[in-house]
């Protein structure tokens, strides 16, 4: 990496002691990341290079972020972790294999961008096992789109690995700038927020004046002086390039004046100027090294020795300090690189790009040559554009989506070839969408449409633009577009039609309320649409079943759909299946499918299934009784959350919450959703908030605000919540005093029972004892309890013998009444019911016996430190708990140490029976 520091550091005591505490920190074991921010040329890349000075002897890797190199997918990754790769056979095997597919070096599967997380997390952690780690990454803004991602799920979780991981990013106006990973405006992603930070700005006006005076050409009168450094802000590239070839009386005007631009602008324009006085030889150096983005120094003078210039070329531009040609080559700053850049026009930009294509070695690097033959293009280039497609292919065959599709975008640009230009911009387009970039797909889809496209690939086209739509915005409006799309393709691809057509049942579900005609509108139109006997089809089929005639109808379908799932099903039948089966309430069916989009999204490391499983599968374990399992993958989930499974989460959080019982902590999730679904038109969430509504305050014996709550959400028919809903608007009307409002909910009840599971068996039971015939009440609260404990649903059990309990007490049956209430309060209190297991209380205290009130303790373990001690007692070994929670094994080491410690165990034999004895 560039040395530069030492005469940029005046005035940065508070940011050297800053880093000087990170230094000890990662020598005494611990792991610490930093992002310096800041704008250009305010000290960012010169506190790297003090960082990686004092760092010695510790090794220290380094890499940039390069604006050409953006459209490569791991580029500044893989060079961050070229030196460590001796590590490699050192990391689990499928960790391993994924690496190397990423990077180039063997072939495989694509992998998941969390397994290669994780695989370079493990990487980092066994090189720090030889020796603490300091990784350095400047101009962080203008890193490859999966390099930007992966070093931020990186530095998310290290913790105990003796790691320092330290980024430079360049803001502009306040805010991430520059170029980000070669994505436009739009495509900008705040990967690194949230991460400790550090904001540097301009020199105090005393060190700004002293390095002032080291560059001026001669005395300057003190308010000038004073004047450049307000103008400069104190900025250090500025203070020292801008004074640079002009006179004391030029300088008495200052650098400023109407129009003068942002300062970063000004600073590249200084330099462009400087560039531009140099020779025409060196001038095309410096282009063709501003063109070569990972400063190999053996291409370069290859390709410049193609263009006829020889090494005397490169005397002028070091002697001005603008570039350093050694191995690797280094500008002297990345505004360096841009001023040569954006100063060239453009016939001298494509001769720099032919010489480098040709420089090349195609068998060694067929991607990058391809890239530089697509930039020497004068116009439309057969040739070039297979060459580019053959570039997508490799990039994603490595994993790398957002690569292939800026690939497949400059071909579909050079495609002479109307169909082939057509072709290509659709897979571009598909790509797009697969890598998260939907706002992308519209244009190129538009590119796609100019061209020749026969009626498949057109239909095509308009799913790709319906599902990027979906994605972008999938509440209100997005159900429409998705059915058109299915309209379009219902006689040219069956598959894809219902396929899609499902896809806008997913949209009409969460769009909810905010909708209310989309279920019909989807029902009506994919039901004239040839049956199909993959699971895809099946689930279709019961979904306009149940649109059309009503829940209990579409039961024997739903239930044949999810026979149908084997462990190899389609992904994208994952959601309706675990709806089917808690619209069944086949709880059972609900954990095995959960807990195997779980496992699959872990071992193979798929963030968008991932981000949904989680949450899907906290919600449950509620039901189970299982909160603190729940909590622990609700905290992970946070971690890998997308939009979708960001919803998803609200909804088990709330759920959890309203289970609890802490009524202020219950309200302020309840209400984040309430704000979000009607923010995003996300009606699921609104009657999702309601029904947790209802839960907390019949919990907590509010039972009008419950009734009022159940009856805002069963304004609507949602799918799934529905049922959950009615349950708690009888018990709520019921003790309310509202018996006409209870009955009604029971006769809505009546039809689940159809279902036959024991869930929906056991909440009929309750509804009949509660608002049916008075004489049957006490068998139908015994078959209540007896259906829940068959079907595993502790929490509802133990609602409902508290319900029995209740119903005891009143008729004066105190012996009785106890027995229930006595097994409703200890269970409500182990799982964690509180409001529950307090009602349950207060009934048996006046039933005459002693209850001493259970006050909450704070947990001994962090969240995180619970989730490893419970894996630990289940047998699972260090690397096995890492890759599930994706942390390195010597982080879950670490934590064990601090379990066996808090829960005074020596193995993680005892773990359990700690756990148990809390």
């Amino acid at each position: 990496m560039p040395h530069h520091a030492k005469r940029r550091l005046l005035g940065r005591k508070p940011e050297l002691e800053a880093l000087d505490r990170l230094l000890r920190d990662v020598r005494d074991g611990r792991s610490r990341v930093l992002v310096l921010r800041g704008e250009a040329g305010v000290g960012k890349s010169a506190l790297l290079d003090h960082l990686a000075e004092q760092a010695a002897p510790l090794r220290t890797v380094y890499a940039a972020g390069v604006e050409a190199e953006s459209e490569f997918a791991y580029s500044a990754l893989q060079r961050l972790c070229a030196p460590l790769l001796s590590h490699l056979d050192r990391l689990p095997p499928v960790q391993r294999d994924a690496l190397r597919v990423a990077f180039g070096l063997s072939a495989g599967n694509p992998p998941e961008m969390l397994l290669v997380g994780l695989a370079v997390l493990g990487l980092f952690a066994e090189a720090a096992a030889e020796s603490p780690l300091v990784c350095l990454v400047d101009d962080a803004q203008c890193l490859d789109l999966m390099s930007q991602r992966i070093l931020a799920f990186v530095a998310r979780r290290l913790d105990a690995e003796s790691v320092a991981l330290v980024f430079a990013e360049r803001i502009t106006d306040g805010q991430t700038g520059g170029q980000t990973g070669g994505q436009t405006d739009g495509q900008k992603e705040e990967a690194l927020a949230g991460l400790p930070a550090l904001a540097l700005r301009g020199l105090a006006d005393a060190d700004a004046r002293a390095l002032l005076d080291s560059v001026l050409p001669g005395p300057v009168d003190a308010r000038v002086r004073d004047r450049i450094v307000a103008e400069t802000g104190g900025n250090p590239l500025a203070l020292l390039e801008l004074p640079r070839d002009l006179s004391p009386a030029e300088l008495a005007f200052g650098f400023g004046g109407p129009g003068a631009g942002p300062l970063a602008t000004r600073v590249e324009d200084g330099l462009r100027r400087r560039v531009d006085a140099l020779p025409a030889d060196t001038r095309a150096l410096l282009l063709v090294a501003a063109v070569e983005p990972v400063g190999d120094a053996a291409v370069l003078w290859h390709a410049l020795r193609l263009l006829g210039i020889g090494f005397e070329a490169a005397a002028p531009a070091e002697a001005a300090g603008l570039i350093a040609l050694g191995a690797p080559v280094r500008f002297r700053h990345p505004l360096v690189r841009s001023a040569v850049w954006r100063g060239a026009d453009a016939a001298a930009l494509r001769a720099a790009h032919g010489a480098l294509a040709e420089a090349t070695d195609a068998g060694r690097d067929p991607d990058r040559r391809a890239w530089h033959r697509a930039h020497a293009a004068v116009g439309p280039d057969e040739e070039v554009a297979a060459a580019l497609e053959r570039s997508a292919d490799r990039a994603l065959a490595r994993g790398g989506r957002a690569a292939a599709a800026s690939f497949l975008e400059r071909a579909a640009a050079l495609s002479p070839d109307p169909e082939q230009r057509a072709r290509r911009a659709l897979a571009a387009a598909a790509a797009h969408l697969a890598a998260g970039v939907p706002h992308r797909v519209p244009d190129l889809l538009a590119a796609a449409e100019l061209g020749s496209l026969d009626a498949l690939r057109a239909a095509h086209a308009g799913r790709l633009r319906a599902k990027a739509s979906s994605a972008a915005n999938p509440g209100f409006g997005s159900v429409q577009p998705l059915l058109d799309a299915a309209d379009r393709l219902r006689d040219l691809d069956p598959a894809a039609a219902r396929e899609t057509y499902l896809a806008a049942f997913g949209a009409a579900i969460w769009a909810g309320r905010y909708d209310g005609s989309g279920l019909r509108r989807a029902a009506e139109a994919a039901r004239g649409l040839p049956p199909g006997d993959e699971t895809a089809g099946v689930f279709l089929r019961a979904l306009v079943t149940w649109t059309t005639d009503g829940p209990a109808a579409s039961f024997p379908l739903l239930g044949r759909a999810l026979r149908s799932l084997t462990d190899g099903a389609d992904l994208a039948v994952l959601w309706p299946a675990a709806n089917a089966a808690v619209e069944l309430g086949d709880l059972r069916s609900w954990l095995d499918i959960t807990g195997r989009a779980v496992r699959f999204a872990r071992t193979t490391g798929t963030l968008s299934v991932l981000s949904t499983a989680l949450p899907y599968r906290a919600a449950s374990l509620v039901y189970v009784g299982r909160f603190a399992e729940a909590r622990d993958l609700l905290v992970e989930a946070e971690a890998v959350e997308e939009p979708v499974g960001a919803a998803t989460s609200m909804v088990s959080k709330a759920l959890l919450g309203a289970y609890q019982g802490r009524k202020r902590p219950a309200l302020e999730l309840i209400e984040a959703m309430e704000r979000e679904g009607e923010r995003r038109g996300l009606g699921r969430l609104t009657g999702m908030a309601a029904c947790a509504r209802a839960v907390l305050h019949n919990g907590l014996g509010d039972y009008p605000l419950a009734v009022e709550a159940a009856l805002r959400g069963g304004e609507y028919q949602d799918l799934v919540v529905h049922h959950w809903t009615c349950a708690e608007l009888v018990e709520a009307a019921t003790r309310a005093g509202r018996p006409d409002v209870a009955a009604r909910a029971r006769e809505r009840l009546a039809d689940w029972g159809r279902a036959g599971t024991p869930w929906a068996l056991g909440a009929l039971a309750v509804a009949d004892a509660l608002a049916g015939d008075p004489g049957r009440a006490e068998d139908r609260y015994r078959e209540a309890a007896d259906h829940f404990g068959r079907g595993g649903l502790d929490v509802l059990e133990a609602r409902a013998r508290l319900l029995f309990g209740e119903w005891l007490r009143r008729r004066n049956r105190r012996a009785e009444a106890r027995t229930e209430l006595r097994a409703a309060h200890e269970a409500a209190s182990a799982i964690g019911m509180e409001a529950y297991a307090e009602r349950a209380r207060r009934e048996l205290i006046a039933t005459g016996e002693t209850v001493r009130k259970r006050t909450p303790g704070t947990p001994v373990l962090t969240p995180q430190e619970s989730r490893i001690a419970r894996l630990a007692a289940a047998g699972h070994p260090n690397a096995e708990i890492g890759a599930q929670l994706f942390l390195s094994p010597r982080t879950v080491e670490w934590h064990l140490r601090k379990v066996f410690a808090k829960l005074g165990v020596s193995s993680r034999r005892e773990i359990e029976g700690a756990f148990s004895g809390r």
